[in-house]
Formats: C-alpha cells, structure tokens, sequence
C-alpha cells in the first residue's frame, strides 16, 4: 500500500464524528440501506443504527468497495430499542417527519451530539419514534410530491449538518491515537487478514510506517504471507 493512501485513511479516521449517527426506522430496501451508508461515511460518521423490518432480512449492496467497512452497523428488534440505546450514549433524536410542530432541517443545530432517525419506505416514522424525537424536521419542496426518497432526504439533511460541523471546526478536532484508533485503522486496511485472524483467533500483527503488514514469526500466521 501506498503512503499517500495511509496518510488519506487517516486523515478520514482522524474527522470521523463520534457524536453523530443515523437510525434507520425499519428501511428495507437494499439500495437505499446503501446509498445511506454511502452518504453517512462521507459525512464522516462511522457507525450508524437500524432497526430491523418486520419482514425479510436487513441487507444491502455491498457496494464503493465494501462501504460497510468503513461505517459499521447495530441492527435493533425494535426501535424503542435503537432510541434508548441512543438515549443512553447522550444524542438528540431528530427525526425526519412532517407534523405541527416539525421545523425546517436548516433551523437545527447539528453540531451537537445527534442521531438523524429516518422512517421507511411506505409507512414513514414509527408511531414511536415520532413521539420520542426531539424534533422533527422538514425538507421544502417546490413540487407535487409530499417527500423526497428516503436516502436522498437523508443525504441533504447530513451534508447540512456536515456544514455546520465544517464551520464549527468539528472535524479539527484532536484525535487521540489509540489502541482502538490502530485497531479501526488496520481493519480499513487490511480486511483479508482481519478475516483470517479472527477465523483462527489470532491479534492483528503490526502495521510499518506506510500501513503494510509487518510479517510475524510466529508460525501461525504462515498462510497469509505464503
């Protein structure tokens, strides 16, 4: 691997924003599951929360060269689940929704600790998740149609927040380069030998100063370099 390539997996490991997330309420369909990731990670966040649907599995198209990777996922049962686990780790829920008292997605303040609650296909938000957000949010339109698809309406609220967070120098902030940091880096780097070692219940060996693997001595770890 290139250093050029180490450097830019840093830089986007070191602006991945903790405080911020996405939980999708039931959204089944492949493609748009995966056009969230997609917006998500360029967002910078890098984890987001699903709920499960009640039908069917949760799947999407692993696609941008394995998106899922750099954005991992918590599946939920229910979204009472998804909201207090979210609750539990200090966010504010807003919730994409049209209702009395729903705001325009603009008017929020994303540079606070938020997750961005977005409902399914047909049947929208949760009776639930309605009442438990803090706020709703709304998206203008010019148009006849009464909402935008769901990845999209997710992708044009995120590139707010992440404006917001650009001007408040939220993806400046100190990172610190810990073991966990290493441990994401090298699991961006290498999922092969991420795949082997915890097939065989190995540690990650260590990574040279260009990101490459440095080969270890201990037999076990034979295969991979062969």
């Amino acid at each position: 691997m290139s250093r050029e390539r180490f450097e830019t997996f840093k830089k986007a490991l070191r602006q991945r924003q903790p405080d911020m997330t996405v939980l999708t309420d039931k959204v089944h369909k492949a493609q748009n599951i995966s056009a969230i990731l997609r917006t998500a990670e360029a967002a910078g966040i890098g984890h987001i929360h699903m709920v499960r649907p009640e039908r069917g599995h949760l799947v999407y198209h692993n696609t941008a060269g394995g998106i899922g990777r750099f954005t991992s996922q918590t599946v939920h049962d229910t979204i009472e689940d998804g909201c207090s686990a979210l609750r539990q780790q200090g966010f504010t829920l807003y919730a994409a929704h049209w209702s009395d008292r729903a705001i325009d997605y603009r008017e929020a303040d994303f540079t606070r600790p938020f997750a961005l609650i977005m409902g399914a296909e047909k049947r929208g938000l949760s009776d639930y998740a309605a009442r438990e957000a803090d706020a709703h949010l709304t998206i203008p339109n010019m148009g006849l149609v009464e909402s935008y698809n769901v990845s999209v309406a997710a992708a044009i609220i995120l590139q707010t927040a992440m404006q917001q967070r650009t001007a408040a120098g939220l993806y400046e902030r100190p990172v610190e380069e810990d073991d966990n940091y290493w441990t994401t880096l090298f699991e961006w780097m290498h999922p092969k030998m991420v795949k082997y070692c915890r097939k065989h219940n190995l540690p990650y060996p260590d990574m040279d100063e260009d990101g490459d693997i440095i080969p270890p001595q201990d037999e076990r770890y034979r295969r991979p370099f062969d």
